[in-house]
């Protein structure tokens, strides 16, 4: 990964996640399908990324 994609990641990515594992855990009903959702959508994005980049 280059340096630019990294602090990308750094201050938006990994706050953003964090914070939506923190609101989704306050709702004790669908915690826990949120947290698998955002699971997913977050491996998918890491996939696509991938994929599109050719792992560079």
């Amino acid at each position: 990964m280059s340096i630019p994609s990294l602090i990308f990641w750094a201050v938006f990515v990994l706050p953003l996640v964090a914070f939506l594992v923190w609101l989704m855990r306050q709702d004790k009903r669908k915690g826990l399908a949120g947290l698998i959702v955002l699971a997913v959508m977050v491996i998918g994005g890491i996939a696509y990324m991938y994929w599109k980049t050719g792992g560079k």
